[in-house]
C-alpha cells in the first residue's frame, strides 16, 4: 500500500526529470515535503494532448463521472492487477497515466528509499473532473502491486515504481497493459 510518501529533492534536481520548466506559478509552491498524505496537492508528470508536462494534482482520484466532488470515495491507490476492470479507473488507465516523483515512501513507520537517495517515479493515474458550473478538479492515485522481498515483511502491497527511461511509453495513451514497471527500484529501508 502507499498511503504516505516523501519528495525532498531540490527543484533544480527535479526539473530535468520533469522535462524542463514548471507551469507558471508552480515553482513558487514547490517545497520539500517529507510527508505527503492523501488529499495533499502533489507534483506529477503527465501527458496531455500529446505533450508531457508537470502539473499539480490532488492525491485522491475523483472520477470524471462523479456527481459531487465532496461526496463519495476518493481512492488514493489502485491495484495494478485490476485497474483496467474498475469503472473508477478504467478511463484513466487507458488515457491518463501519470508519474509522481518521490524520493521515498512510508510503510509501517519506515522510510523506504533508494540506496543512492535519488528520486524515482511512482506510477499513477490522473483524472479531470468538470462540474456543472465549469469548475475543474484534477486528481490522481498511485498504482500498487504485490510487495517485493524487501517490503513483504512490512506489508503485502507496495507502490509500482517505474524504471527510468520508461516515462514516455508509460504515459502514452493505450488500451493494453502498457509497459512493465520495475517493482524494486533499488529500494532500501531505513527508520526516519
Amino acid at each position: 500500500m502507499c498511503g504516505r510518501y516523501s519528495l525532498t529533492t531540490r527543484l533544480d534536481q527535479l526539473l530535468p526529470r520533469l522535462g524542463g520548466a514548471l507551469p507558471d506559478g508552480l515553482a513558487a509552491h514547490y517545497g520539500a515535503q517529507p510527508l505527503i498524505r492523501p488529499g495533499d496537492p502533489v507534483l506529477a508528470l503527465r501527458q496531455e494532448h500529446g505533450r508531457s508536462g508537470a502539473a499539480l494534482l490532488l492525491w485522491g482520484l475523483l472520477p470524471d463521472w462523479s456527481r459531487d466532488p465532496l461526496r463519495g470515495p476518493r481512492p488514493f491507490n489502485a491495484r495494478s492487477e485490476s485497474v483496467a476492470e474498475k469503472a473508477s479507473f478504467r478511463g484513466a488507465w487507458r488515457h491518463r497515466r501519470c508519474l509522481l516523483p518521490a524520493d521515498g515512501f512510508w510503510e509501517k513507520g519506515r522510510l523506504i528509499r533508494r540506496r543512492d537517495r535519488a528520486p524515482f517515479w511512482l506510477a499513477g493515474l490522473w483524472e479531470r473532473w468538470i462540474g456543472p458550473d465549469g469548475s475543474e478538479v484534477e486528481s490522481c492515485c498511485v498504482l500498487t502491486t504485490a510487495a517485493n522481498a524487501l517490503i513483504r515483511p512490512l506489508h503485502d502491497r507496495m507502490p509500482v515504481i517505474l524504471a527510468d527511461g520508461l516515462e514516455e511509453p508509460w504515459m502514452a495513451p493505450a488500451d493494453g497493459p502498457g509497459c512493465r514497471a520495475d517493482h524494486n527500484g533499488g529500494a532500501a529501508s531505513e527508520r526516519p
